[in-house]
């Protein structure tokens, strides 16, 4: 039988400890509010203020000239490829990217393109290996794709929230384009890298053409990311949009709380990597289990077991009412979010101690 615990996690109706994703936030009750207020209109017709007020905004943020409003991260991801590129291409990214690993192959069905791994150490590539993985056509006999796109990502997942350090960055976007390649920042969670590094985003982004930014994973909206990239490629953008299935019509109310978010939860992420080091360094602690803490750089937990025990961990953690998942047989996933306090983390500690 699953232990019932007292009411746990901050402004959400649940008396379990939810730690599975960043992205099973549910809108708090101020952010309800807003979203109940918005004004709204037709965004396929252009006429949803709020909406164009995300997009604006955003766009300024990061020191694009625009944005574009869409329904997920995927979504957004599949947009900037297929506008970037052409049928045959190759895009280059990480092996473990989310681009690769979770987005059910788009990067071919909808754009066909191949891709070009990249092996990364925490989720982070070396500058040379994406420089070496970059194939052109020209003077390859046409044996080779054309190599149009290089995919970074930022913070990187299956990293375990691992950020690029800033130099690095720079230089693979330099690298894209000295060989004639775009450059695309999947920014899934960006504002946990901002506020893990303390770099100013629109300078953490300024060698990158695109970057799609989701509002619903830490920053705690209920659905939604923006594109954001120059005005004649948004533009493109937005006809891919269409015939995706992403246009929407009264948007302004998701993108209320995408507005909100950025108003009220950006600072508070740095309490979630609080949260995060101290659930981390603890269960370091315990025999059986291991983690990296220099991978802990923001709100992911990866944590190492013995080789075949990771579900049967997550199958006792369920047991004492704290949620998790698996990466593979032998990892745990914790991630905190904004719903998490404090008890949370003392009784997930404590939820460990016991499948010791």
């Amino acid at each position: 039988m699953r232990t019932r615990l007292v009411a746990a996690m901050r402004e959400h109706p649940s008396d379990r400890v939810d730690l599975r994703s960043d992205t099973v936030t549910q809108p708090t009750a101020a952010m309800r509010e807003v979203m109940a207020e918005a004004e709204v209109g037709d965004d396929v017709l252009g006429d949803d203020h709020t909406v164009i007020a995300l997009e604006n905004r955003l766009a300024a943020m990061l020191g694009k000239e625009a944005g574009l409003f869409v329904p997920s991260g995927t979504m957004s991801n599949a947009i900037a490829i297929r506008a970037h590129t052409n049928p045959g291409d190759e895009v280059v990214t990480e092996a473990t990217s989310h681009i690769y690993i979770y987005e059910g192959g788009g990067f071919a069905a909808l754009s066909g393109c191949s891709i070009a791994l990249v092996p990364g150490r925490a989720g982070i590539m070396d500058p040379a290996d994406v420089r070496k993985a970059i194939r052109k056509v020209d003077g390859s006999f046409g044996h080779f794709p054309n190599g149009s796109l290089v995919c970074v990502e930022n913070t990187s997942n299956r990293g375990g929230g691992s950020c690029y350090d800033q130099e690095i960055l720079d230089e693979i976007g330099r690298i894209a384009h000295e060989n004639d390649c775009s450059a695309h920042l999947d920014g899934a969670r960006i504002f946990n890298a901002v506020a893990a590094t303390g770099t100013d985003i629109a300078r953490m982004v300024r060698e990158y053409d695109t970057v799609s930014i989701c509002l619903s994973k830490g920053l705690g909206a209920p659905i939604g990311s923006v594109l954001v990239g120059p005005r004649s490629f948004i533009d493109l953008a937005y006809r891919w949009r269409k015939m995706f299935g992403g246009g929407m019509r009264q948007a302004g109310i998701l993108a209320a709380a995408g507005l909100y978010a950025l108003d009220q939860h950006v600072e508070r992420l740095a309490e979630d990597h609080d949260r995060a080091r101290r659930l981390a360094a603890a269960v370091n602690e315990m025999d059986g289990y291991a983690v990296d803490m220099n991978s802990v750089q923001t709100n992911m937990v990866y944590i190492s077991t013995a080789n075949g025990e990771a579900q049967k961990v997550v199958d006792q953690l369920a047991e004492h009412g704290v949620d998790t998942l698996t990466i593979d047989d032998s990892t745990v996933r914790a991630v905190i979010h904004l719903h998490i306090t404090d008890e949370d983390i003392e009784r997930a500690i404590a939820a460990f101690a016991t499948t010791q």
